[in-house]
């Protein structure tokens, strides 16, 4: 039997499985980029299993704003899992292919946490947005909410990547079925499908239009309100502490979204295809990594609880 099997339906070879050609293209780096996504992999799990400790076992850290970042480590866990174990494993061994079946799944995750941190993100921001600009409020409106927003949050996100995937596990793909990407996306596996895709590409068009603009354009909202409240500050001191309490979401904001929308304006060309993946990587496995060493170097709460935690 061969490592791609294969069936005729009518008159099309359908495939079973998939080569995620990944970084593939460049054998002489192999080992390094093994060695490499194995400290970064190794290093975001521990990052954010500590974060996520941290915010458990130090009372001063159950607040709103810490409740939300504890969610986010939690979910960047599961994000890094969903991606780096398989391409360790593909760098390794030199196999490349991956069942239909296990392609749709690893989207299916990476839909649900990548739609699960836009609105984590948007969360985020107008927390620092009420605590900035609406301090006398913030209790009033935060308190037992944090909780609720939090749960819908994750529904929203499982429930519209579990309709997309549901119409993807209809289809039936056919070849040639190599996905020149190192994980599995969206527009490559409906590039493959053997039948009409329009209900699904209409489906995902609608998801994507709700699901990422609008944390997008409220996250933007909350940071353009914070600026402005912050250089209303008289005081250089009440400047700089405001402005340090969201610096570091600040941060993940941008270059989370940075490399997202750098990716979609790149044309997708023979030439560009590199320089797709290599910002792919960005948002996929340096994301992970990035966001408990920001927190954690610039927040001196964090850091804080982290030295009791040590003494």
């Amino acid at each position: 039997m061969t490592l791609i099997q294969k069936a005729e339906v009518d008159n099309q070879t359908v495939i079973t499985k998939f080569i995620l050609l990944g970084f593939g293209d460049h054998p002489q780096l192999q080992t390094l980029l093994f060695l490499l996504f194995l400290v970064i992999y190794i290093a975001s799990m521990a990052g954010n299993i500590l974060i996520i400790a941290l915010v458990v076992a130090d009372q001063h850290l159950h607040t709103p704003m810490y409740f939300f970042l504890g969610n986010l480590s939690c979910m960047e866990t599961w994000y890094s899992s969903t991606i780096l174990p398989r391409m360790l494993a593909s760098l390794l061994t030199g196999d490349r292919y991956i069942s239909v079946c296990g392609c749709v799944m690893q989207f299916y995750c990476f839909g649900f946490l990548a739609c699960t941190e836009c609105y984590l993100l948007a969360a985020m921001s107008c927390d620092r947005y009420l605590a900035i600009c609406k301090p006398l409020h913030y209790a009033a409106l935060m308190n037992g909410r944090t909780w609720v927003l939090a749960a819908g949050l994750w529904l929203w996100a499982f429930v519209a990547s579990t309709i997309t995937v549901y119409l993807m596990s209809q289809l039936t793909f056919c070849g040639p079925s190599e996905i020149d990407l190192f994980f599995c996306d969206l527009n490559p596996l409906i590039k493959h499908s053997c039948h009409d895709t329009n209900l699904i590409t209409l489906l995902s068009f609608i998801v994507t239009s709700i699901g990422v603009p609008f944390p997008f354009l409220l996250t933007v909202a909350s940071y353009s309100f914070i600026i402005t409240t912050i250089l209303r500050i008289p005081s250089t001191t009440r400047k700089k502490k405001a402005f340090s309490t969201c610096s570091s979401h600040l941060m993940v904001v941008t270059i989370f979204y940075g490399t997202i929308i750098t990716v979609c304006i790149l044309p997708d060309t023979d030439t560009l295809r590199d320089l797709n993946k290599v910002f792919s990587v960005f948002y996929t496995v340096l994301t992970p990594l990035v966001n408990p060493l920001i927190y954690s170097l610039r927040n001196k709460e964090v850091k804080l609880a982290l030295r009791k935690i040590i003494h």
